[in-house]
């Protein structure tokens, strides 16, 4: 049976990657193809959904821009009226984009449709005005009121575009009107039936320009999609914080429109506020990496037309071309300079100390949606000085088995991922290049050691990962929104997992034995255990 799962996924991933492949413009045409129903798991459980609503798989990193089109009225966003045309719009683009690519529906009638959560009202729950956003031992709740019930279809419709949804956000007592809400994500949206957990995005200074919620003005709230434990990410970047700037994370329960939607991450924003944070100024340019099953936005370097690098690097700051001129002199830099003159040429503009710290996590912890597998999923900072830095982003498919799109022959090794893979790769420079340096290689194998001993291990890891899980177990319990069973997030940490559908890792491992079975693989690994004494 889960060998039988492992195909669909991957036949699923095959599909969605010709579907981006093969993307075109969109024409108009009429009538909108029937997209209920998905296919139930082979354990009877939650459905699969391999290409996601409308507005997902055909428009892969290619983010539509309405507002311009739309906004009559010259305030830079759209209004209910604006918002009706643009969603009418949009909707007839890519009905005619899958009529013309021959599309139909693979689910099925039958699947097994999502249960309303229970009703939660701002009186039910706890407050905690106090406590900072990012606060580690509670669980605070947001409120999200939409003035349509249709809110889940408008932001469906208006996923992968410009357009955010207006509404009433109520957190700790206190009301903030007009933020902006959309649909995030890409796997973890397409993969998702409507009326289960999708990731959100909430801009505060939607329409206020000072309004923040405890001092911060976005919130990223994630669906912990193929993590049944949920706390992957948070255990991750409670790590990674302690040797490169990385995004804080907790826990929140998101309640819209008086219905439980459970819990999310609530992961912070790279934006100037983190900047600042961590690099004490807000300037600089930041780009980042989105994710995509192909990725090549591993630094390579395409030649000098930014036109090129626009394509993979989505850039979060002021669009200027300065900006994308050192980003292409770094590609330059990394990818034709000769090996034994590479560190005087990067040290100027690159922190390569960051780097290594930042690779020796990420293959340490086995991360799936990262650098090293797929080259996407994360950020690229470049400060007032000059200099680049790497930052973490998507963490949620850490602390598991290397599967899914991005592997070739030789990177299935399981929990015996070796912490040089990849070396030939020269569509990932940041390791073919800097790691072909005995000194520089020798010095990502030194972190990769310090993390196994400090932490990939039981005494460190278990009791953090099974202190979260008490902390939401309550949530949910009751959560109908989940992607996984309560069972597989009982089991998540240190029990058995189960194989209940789509939703849970193909290639299942605890928290648990992951950390017992990588330790002992890295301490043990001829490379490490041959590491001479750090210069």
């Amino acid at each position: 049976m889960n060998g039988y799962k492992l195909i669909v996924k991957i036949v699923g991933v095959i599909i969605i990657t010709g579907l981006e492949l093969f993307a075109q413009p969109f024409q108009d045409r009429e009538n909108e193809p029937d997209f209920s129903g998905a296919p139930p798991s082979p354990m009877g459980e939650q459905p699969m959904e391999f290409f996601g609503p409308p507005g997902g798989p055909m428009m892969f990193n290619q983010k539509t821009e309405l507002i311009t089109k739309f906004d009559k009225d010259g305030d830079k966003r759209l209004n209910d009226d604006e918002r009706k045309a643009a969603r009418e719009y949009i909707t007839k683009q890519r009905v005619s984009q899958f009529r013309r690519r021959g599309f139909r529906s693979p689910f099925r009638e039958n699947a097994a449709k999502p249960q309303p959560g229970i009703k939660i009202i701002t009186n039910d729950v706890k407050i905690y005005p106090d406590l900072p956003l990012y606060s580690s031992n509670i669980v605070r709740t947001i409120f999200i009121e939409f003035k349509s019930d249709d809110w889940e279809k408008e932001l469906e419709d208006f996923h992968n575009t410009d357009v955010e949804v207006p509404a009433k956000l109520i957190v700790d007592g206190k009301i903030y009107e007009n933020v902006g809400i959309h649909f995030r994500g890409s796997s973890s949206y397409m993969m998702v039936q409507q009326g289960y957990k999708r990731s959100l995005n909430i801009s505060l200074d939607f329409i206020k320009k000072n309004q923040n919620l405890y001092g911060y003005r976005t919130l990223n709230l994630n669906n912990s999609h193929e993590d049944p434990s949920f706390i992957r990410s948070v255990l991750f970047f409670d790590i990674a914080r302690n040797y490169i700037p990385a995004p804080k994370a907790n826990f929140v329960r998101v309640v819209i429109n008086n219905e439980d939607w459970g819990i999310y991450v609530n992961q912070q924003q790279i934006n100037k506020d983190f900047i600042k944070e961590w690099f004490g100024t807000s300037k600089g340019a930041r780009w980042k990496v989105p994710g995509r099953p192909n990725g090549r936005a591993g630094l390579e370097y395409l030649g000098n037309d930014i036109e090129k690098y626009k394509q993979l690097y989505e850039i979060k700051s002021k669009d200027d071309t300065n900006s994308w001129t050192a980003l292409i002199n770094l590609c330059k830099v990394l990818n034709t300079t000769p090996t034994n003159e590479l560190v005087n040429a990067l040290s100027p503009i690159l922190d390569i100390d960051g780097v290594l710290k930042f690779l020796a996590l990420e293959i340490a912890f086995i991360n799936n949606d990262g650098y090293w597998i797929r080259a996407s999923d994360y950020y690229i900072y470049l400060d007032s000085k000059g200099k680049f830095h790497i930052i973490p982003y998507d963490e949620n498919e850490t602390f598991s088995l290397p599967e899914g799109p991005g592997f070739s022959s030789g990177r299935t090794a399981g929990i015996s991922l070796s912490p040089l893979t990849g070396l030939q790769d020269s569509t990932k420079p940041l390791r073919s290049k800097l790691l072909s340096l005995p000194k520089l290689r020798q010095r990502h194998l030194i972190y990769i050691k310090e993390i196994a001993e400090k932490w990939l291990s039981l005494e460190t890891i278990v009791p953090i990962a099974k202190y979260y899980q008490s902390l939401i177990d309550e949530y949910v319990k009751v959560d109908n929104k989940k992607l996984c069973s309560y069972q597989e997030f009982k089991n998540a940490v240190d029990g058995t997992l189960m194989s209940s559908g789509f939703r849970r890792p193909s290639m299942p491992v605890t928290i648990k034995d992951f950390v017992l079975q990588r330790q002992k693989y890295l301490l043990n690994c001829e490379d490490i255990k041959n590491l001479n004494s750090p210069n």
